[in-house]
């Protein structure tokens, strides 16, 4: 799920949508309007998902998507190797989530953790 605003109006720490993937803004750079043009700001993000680091430019009332970022808690039911198997525990549906290398050994079955979730991907938070 994802909302619609302008570029100008986004910080430095939220969310954007580049390339149909959710990320963290890490820096904005406006340049100040010219004789014959409008503002323009530049906007280098990271990756939530996927850790690639992305950038755009485009004017400062152009709109552009933001994702719905929730964060979640669930319950391991079951670890098979780099993935685990997580029930939400709200509505109680299940999903398989991979273990990212900092997390490995720590994840223990029967226990609560926190997930991100945006644009139908998840992952540990």
């Amino acid at each position: 799920m994802k909302d619609q605003t302008e570029i100008g109006k986004i910080k430095e720490g939220r969310y954007i949508v580049i390339e149909d993937e959710p990320c963290r803004v890490l820096s904005i750079a406006t340049s100040k309007p010219g004789k014959h043009g409008a503002a323009k700001a530049r906007i280098d993000a990271m990756g939530l998902f996927d850790g690639v680091k992305r950038s755009i430019v485009s004017p400062v009332s152009a709109k552009t998507y933001v994702p719905v970022v929730e964060r979640k808690s669930g319950q391991v039911l079951s670890i098979a190797g780099t993935t685990a198997q997580l029930m939400d525990m709200k509505d109680f549906t299940n999903f398989e989530i991979p273990i990212p290398d900092d997390k490995k050994g720590t994840i223990e079955v029967g226990k609560e953790y926190i997930y991100m979730e945006s644009m139908g991907k998840k992952k540990f938070d």
